[in-house]
């Protein structure tokens, strides 16, 4: 009778340590799918994700025109800030050097002195690192399309003689001051929002052309890198 007991709790034994072997195994699998699934996603996400930058210099120039029939054209690494009878025309030439198509869906403009300047206040040298609410920014009219790896542009325009903040744009642009312009916009798909901020500065050379370049990225959808 002792041999067998002995047995058969040998063999619940080895019952429960096969189901606990089992067990593990379960579990390293899932695991090791879920880490594939996320890693998967993450290769998805990489190739939805468009960055901006400014235009390279070399970049063909671009002809723009305005849903009144304003024309312009928009060489590379610069921007538009030009007032015309009264209405404020906006662009900036673009590059993505991301890897899916950008939609630009927002912008918001702003005036900032030179963060160098002894006169700048702290607030303002501050501006440049905290990020927008994207609740400031004006819809575009129309989608914007940047490719990956290509050029193209964003544009706007100031129409109105209430609209808030014109005036002060206006001042800037007679005046020569750095513009701000940040850019919200995604992937095709509605996903990876991001935040790009440009400054804007007028040539000292020929006091007409813009120059642009980038400042910063925020991310709105994931965590920031820094």
């Amino acid at each position: 009778m002792a041999a067998v007991a002995d047995w058969a709790t040998i063999s619940a034994l080895a019952t429960a340590g096969g189901t606990l072997v089992l067990a593990v195994a379960t579990f390293a699998s899932v695991r090791s799918g879920t880490q594939a699934a996320r890693i998967a996603e993450n290769a998805l996400r990489v190739g939805l994700r468009p960055v901006l930058f400014p235009s390279r210099p070399n970049d063909i120039a671009q002809r723009l025109l305005w849903g009144d029939h304003h024309l312009a054209s928009l060489g590379g690494e610069q921007a538009i800030m030009d007032v015309v009878d009264g209405i404020v025309y906006l662009a900036i030439s673009l590059r993505n050097v991301g890897s899916g198509i950008a939609v630009l869906r927002g912008w918001r403009i702003e005036v900032m002195d030179d963060p160098m300047s002894p006169t700048a206040a702290a607030d303002d040298r501050r501006a440049g690192t905290v990020r927008p609410d994207p609740a400031e920014f004006r819809p575009q009219g129309r989608d914007l399309y940047v490719p990956p790896g290509d050029v193209s542009f964003w544009q706007a325009a100031l129409r109105g003689a209430d609209d808030p903040g014109r005036e002060a744009i206006v001042d800037a642009i007679a005046s020569g001051d750095r513009v701000i312009v940040d850019l919200l916009y995604g992937d095709h798909e509605g996903g990876q929002a991001t935040i790009s901020r440009f400054g804007v500065v007028r040539s000292s050379e020929d006091g007409t052309t813009w120059f642009c370049s980038v400042i910063r990225h925020w991310n709105l959808d994931r965590p920031d890198p820094r």
